[in-house]
């Protein structure tokens, strides 16, 4: 297995305390990582088990960060996680035979349709008034959980934003969604991890040290968050979903 030289490991290491400070609070770290294991050298196919490598590694981390500040509902999301899990291993066994990129054309709408509503909703998600999972709400958690986790597998791009819209919808506030966000994420990273792993497309030497570093930016950028609250929060958000509908359009155009 190839082992990345003493530049490219600084820069990876880089990249991904950058793409984890990033992820940690509003997801979206992907646009930083991929492209930085793909520049190191490592085919598509194996960076994206790789990049499952160093991104679980971050959001275990800020998840915990989120969970000792008493920020993430637990009771909430401990039922959810194997949900987003099992979508996950789905999903990802899914790719495995079917391209994913018809999906790109919907997720630059969906992306889009987020950040609209979030800048018209100008007090959204300030404060937090989450009624329970009860009637509507359980039916919204139970499909997003599997649907979002099954997407994280299959496709990826956006699935830090879609939960954090997802729980912003439900009345939690910017922290607090983002929060309950990272725990799906973890499980959904878990699932495709572990998947990638049984398909032997997963390079450590290049991952563990990206994800090592990526453990350092997680603690930073939850901190933050958790600190400074949505009038931190909600600005990222916006800021890394307009990105991403960047990098979906560039793809479409030169793809």
């Amino acid at each position: 297995m190839d082992h990345p030289d003493l530049y490219m490991l600084l820069f990876l290491v880089g990249a991904g305390f950058v793409a984890a400070f990033i992820d940690s609070v509003v997801g979206g770290g992907g646009l930083i990582s991929m492209p930085a294991l793909l520049f190191a050298g490592l085919p598509p196919g194996l960076a994206l088990g790789t990049n499952k490598l160093a991104g679980t590694m971050s959001s275990l981390t800020s998840s915990a960060s989120f969970l000792f500040s008493g920020k993430m509902n637990f009771r909430l999301v401990a039922w959810l996680f194997p949900l987003s899990l099992a979508g996950a291993v789905l999903g990802s066994l899914t790719v495995q035979q079917i391209p994913a990129t018809f999906l790109k054309p919907m997720v630059v709408v969906m992306l889009i349709a987020v950040t609209l509503y979030t800048l018209c909703k100008k007090s959204w998600g300030n404060q937090s008034h989450f009624a329970g999972a009860t009637g509507r709400n359980r039916t919204v958690l139970i499909s997003g959980a599997v649907a979002l986790g099954f997407y994280d597998g299959f496709f990826g791009p956006g699935t830090g934003s879609f939960l954090i819209f997802m729980f912003l919808l439900l009345g939690f506030d910017f922290v607090g969604a983002s929060a309950n966000s990272k725990a799906l994420n973890l499980a959904s990273n878990l699932g495709s991890l572990a998947t990638f792993f049984a398909l032997g497309v997963v390079n450590v030497p290049y991952g563990l040290p990206m994800g090592i570093a990526m453990i350092a930016g997680a603690l930073t950028g939850s901190r933050l968050a958790i600190k400074n609250g949505s009038t931190y929060v909600k600005p990222l958000f916006l800021g890394v979903t307009t990105l991403l509908i960047g990098k979906q359009i560039w793809d479409l155009l030169v793809g």
